[in-house]
């Protein structure tokens, strides 16, 4: 894990995104503290996604797609040619809108990324699958259900699962993308819980739909529209104090 330090963990500059001629993102600098969460918020369509997969090249994976700008994570340039996609992945994880546990065992899925990383150890691979469920906040409603089929359980569940397994490899940044949108309102009240718990110990960055959630669970708040940066700052003063009408609007419900 990193060492705490005073200036961003992650930090982004000038951020621009083209699909094929059309710019989606333009210029957006946003900086992501240790031990905080920062939700980006906005109407459907303003870009949140887009800037939120390019934190772990996720969007290297679409075609036509154009990224200029920079990105630094510890200081290190993440579109470095050299730079290891699948070992920038494992440090910058991400948590999908819909839950997407592999189709086997609770404990298969919590231990997959360890065993990618070459853990054979079982008492390594045991100890950590507990951690991991139990930072998820769902050891107790799996740990005698180990090696049951992790797509059994229910949609909340089966989220908690894919936390705990990023988790498990001990990721530095956990990138979120609504990740409550597709769950009911106690399973979203349990995911809640379990980010404002392990913040501690990462930086998480959600995308949320929500204003009650992101009001609720996150220290500081970036509102996006038509893929610009409008307003980025805490949370408490962006909902009670809006500085652009903009932003005010959309949290009034004017539009969005």
């Amino acid at each position: 894990m990193t060492k705490q330090s005073t200036s961003p963990l992650l930090r982004t500059r000038d951020v621009h995104l083209y699909y094929g001629e059309k710019e989606a993102l333009h210029g957006i600098n946003l900086d992501f503290n240790q031990h905080e969460i920062t939700a980006l918020i906005g109407p459907s369509g303003c870009g949140k996604s887009t800037y939120l997969r390019c934190l772990n090249r996720m969007n290297d994976l679409a075609g036509n797609v154009t990224i200029t700008g920079s990105f630094e994570l510890d200081g290190q340039d993440i579109y470095r040619p050299q730079q290891d996609v699948v070992e920038l992945r494992k440090l910058v994880g991400m948590v999908f809108q819909q839950p997407n546990p592999f189709p086997f065992s609770v404990f298969d899925n919590v231990a997959y990324g360890m065993r990618v990383q070459g853990i054979t150890d079982k008492k390594v691979l045991t100890e950590r699958v507990e951690s991991s469920l139990r930072q998820a906040a769902v050891w107790d409603e799996v740990k005698d259900q180990l090696n049951k089929n992790a797509l059994a359980f229910s949609g909340g569940q089966q989220q908690r699962i894919c936390i705990a397994r990023l988790l498990a490899v001990q990721p530095e940044v956990i990138l979120l993308d609504e990740p409550t949108s597709a769950l009911d309102p106690i399973s979203s009240a349990k995911i809640e819980e379990t980010l404002q718990d392990i913040k501690t110990d990462y930086t998480i960055i959600i995308v949320t739909h929500s204003m009650q959630q992101a009001s609720r669970i996150s220290d500081k708040t970036a509102f996006m529209l038509n893929g610009d940066l409008i307003e980025y700052g805490k949370t408490k003063k962006l909902f009670l104090n809006p500085e652009k009408e903009a932003t005010s609007d959309y949290l009034n419900g004017k539009f969005g």
